[in-house]
């Protein structure tokens, strides 16, 4: 790629994060800045930290920025760089930029048409129009839908989703089968996961079976992860050491407890949705880019 195409992609990447954050601020959002060396990262099953000395690059401003609303801040984002160790790709970098936020008195679906409006508000504050063109393929970001994992899985796979999370086949299914059929017109929700994978999400009060959880896909990339946020303190210590022992298992490194975070939810987290969004990857969409290396300086 040409040095000037490159300019070129760092200036629509610019409009692209102000637009974003004119959004937030016309939404009533106050714009955070947490620690980006921290003592403790959540110990997710499938992702590794980066040391630094005694502490750990981010992963995610998460469980800071949950700190925050267990304080009293109610609608917060933070646009700011994360890492994740060994993850290189045209699609993944060990240092990559994240956008995440979280609003009190949401929940995840309430949530999910914020985002819709943010995608489409963004994309036409910097390019103009709502319609993008990526890979010869077209996508109108200002419509979005909705589909289950359970509905995806039967559609694009043949197989039972929750059968696919028992036998230990559904992340194959989902990445080669699910995942590059979302979004072909407009971007596209995932939601209510399996519950094994909830994560830091809540579990639907109408079928235990599922986690208020979505993804956000566009032309079959993933842009965004989202929880309906769980806020019962033992839940989530339980969750936290089957993670750990999950990690301990599969000789990844130990982490110390995120005890600040922990005590953080004693205090009483309020009912809340969070979202995270990868503003490198919303980039190379909007700049008609096929990796990262397009369109941030490296």
């Amino acid at each position: 790629m040409s040095s000037n195409r490159l300019l070129e992609n760092l200036a629509l990447r610019s409009a692209m994060l102000r637009a974003m954050r004119d959004f937030f601020y016309s939404h009533g959002f106050i714009e955070t800045e947490t620690a980006v060396r921290i003592a403790a990262p959540a110990p997710e099953e499938y992702i590794e930290a980066v040391t630094s000395g005694r502490r750990f690059l981010r992963t995610s401003p998460e469980l800071e920025m949950k700190r925050l609303l267990a304080d009293g801040m109610k609608r917060i984002f933070q646009i700011g760089s994360c890492f994740r160790s060994g993850e290189y790709g045209s699609r993944h970098r060990e240092e990559f930029t994240m956008l995440e936020f979280y609003a009190s008195g949401l929940d995840y679906l309430e949530l999910a048409a914020l985002t819709g409006d943010l995608l489409a508000e963004t994309t036409r504050s910097a390019l103009g129009k709502t319609e993008i063109k990526w890979k010869a393929r077209h996508c109108d970001m200002s419509r979005t839908s909705f589909i289950t994992v359970e509905e995806a899985f039967r559609k694009y796979a043949g197989v039972d989703a929750f059968e696919a999370d028992r036998d230990d086949s559904f992340d194959e299914i989902m990445v080669t089968k699910v995942e590059p059929n979302l979004g072909k017109e407009h971007p596209e929700f995932l939601i209510d996961y399996p519950a094994r994978r909830a994560s830091l999400s809540r579990l639907s009060k109408k079928d235990t079976r599922i986690a208020c959880r979505w993804e956000l896909y566009a032309l079959g990339m993933e842009l965004a992860n989202a929880f309906w946020e769980l806020t019962d303190a033992a839940e989530q210590r339980a969750r936290f050491r089957e993670s750990a022992a999950f990690r301990l298992k599969s000789g990844m490194n130990e982490y110390p407890e995120p005890t600040a975070f922990l005590e953080a939810l004693d205090r009483g987290l309020p009912d809340s949705s969070g979202c995270a969004l990868g503003v490198d990857r919303l980039a190379m969409l909007l700049c008609g880019a096929e990796d990262i290396g397009e369109v941030r300086f490296e």
